[in-house]
């Protein structure tokens, strides 16, 4: 009997010494970005496992985060640009130009609902007009190819504000010159129509701060900003899917600017080669802020999630919020767990230092173990 524990003992350590775990996370949104919260992972991965080889993809679908995670992977110049925030209060923030020239947009950094304090937050009022100011930088500089990223939008104005921006900027004609000249890629990680039971108003106005009555009001403006612009061009985007991204964003952008819609976690996955980086892999780390079955509906994990078992390997899920879990672990998840104590006040949990205190915790207590090791 020694000897066989014996012989166990050595064929783990030889498991161990073949560890490639891949950590492949979204952000913690209003709290620490995919490379803090992965760092944080990392650290404590490697007490746990000294020998083990860890490949670190700070990665985002399109919402905070995105500007970031495209520049860690692919070299970027970045560019300050000054304009407004969902209540028009000046902002700077920044574009990217990667080394092809193509010209990187994170729409959060100009209406982000993170940069408005929640009794602050005024969904009726709130714009994307900073949105066009970023635009109508991008092509000041040149542009012939935008990436914008979309997603934790504070406004649901079907992106009224970012046309009116380019229109003071260039005049009507712009709408015509970009859907000819520029080719503009949106990133995201919404299928949901415009308007209706499954509208941008109806699913995110909530978390943005509008109560029953406005949700309707908003989900009626843009139904009636959808009729007006097909009497206007003959088509109708509305309800295509992704139109009810970043509160309509979408639907301005497909309409108006000719642009195309992605999944923006897939974006970066293949800038990354994440397929690639996959063989081999004992198993991934994902992790975002809230995990529950609207993460099945195309975020970033279950992207992860889908590449990963083409591969073979297993997936473990981490969140600071999680609900539904039997739905996560029964789509396929090794494992899902929550960092933070059930007991934890958000206040606290929102902190940057706690939340990464809290994930190097967690990564001791995962149940990672020798199905996850490939030797």
């Amino acid at each position: 009997m020694p000897e066989n524990r014996s012989f166990a003992i050595f064929q783990y350590t030889l498991y161990v010494m073949h560890m490639k775990i891949i950590l492949a996370m979204d952000s913690f949104k209003g709290c620490i970005t995919s490379g803090e919260a992965e760092k944080a992972a990392a650290d404590a991965l490697k007490v746990r496992y000294p020998e083990a080889e860890i490949l670190s993809i700070p990665l985002s679908d399109g919402g905070d985060g995105w500007l970031e995670a495209y520049s860690d992977i692919t070299p970027c110049t970045m560019l300050n640009v000054d304009c407004h925030d969902a209540l028009m209060r000046p902002v700077t923030a920044q574009l990217a130009v990667d080394v092809s020239g193509t010209v990187i947009i994170e729409s959060a950094r100009a209406c982000g609902l993170t940069l408005i304090e929640e009794n602050s937050r005024r969904v009726l009022r709130a714009t994307s007009y900073g949105v066009g100011e970023l635009l109508a930088a991008a092509l000041r500089s040149g542009a012939k190819e935008i990436v914008v990223g979309l997603g934790g939008s504070a406004s649901s104005d079907c992106g009224l504000g970012m046309l009116l921006a380019l229109k003071e900027s260039f005049g009507e004609e712009v709408f015509n010159r970009i859907r000819t000249e520029v080719r503009i890629t949106l990133a995201s990680d919404v299928e949901n129509p415009l308007y209706g039971p499954r509208g941008a108003a109806v699913v995110f106005g909530k978390q943005k701060g509008a109560g029953p009555e406005e949700i309707k009001m908003l989900d009626r403006r843009a139904e009636t900003f959808a009729r007006a612009s097909l009497k206007r061009f003959g088509f109708d985007y509305s309800q295509n899917k992704g139109a009810g991204a970043a509160g309509g964003l979408g639907y301005a952008f497909m309409q108006y600017l000719g642009a195309r819609m992605e999944w923006g976690s897939d974006i970066l996955l293949n800038k990354a080669s994440f397929d690639e980086k996959l063989r081999g892999a004992s198993f991934v780390l994902t992790g975002e802020g809230s995990a529950d079955s609207q993460t099945l509906m195309g975020k970033l994990p279950v992207r992860i999630l889908h590449m990963a078992r083409e591969r073979g390997v297993p997936v473990h899920l981490i969140a600071g919020r999680l609900q539904e879990a039997n739905k996560l672990l029964d789509a396929g998840f090794a494992s899902v767990s929550s960092i933070n104590p059930p007991d934890m006040p958000l206040a606290e949990a929102l902190k940057p230092e706690r939340a990464k205190k809290n994930i190097a915790v967690a990564m001791h207590s995962l149940p990672f173990n020798q199905q996850d090791v490939s030797a």
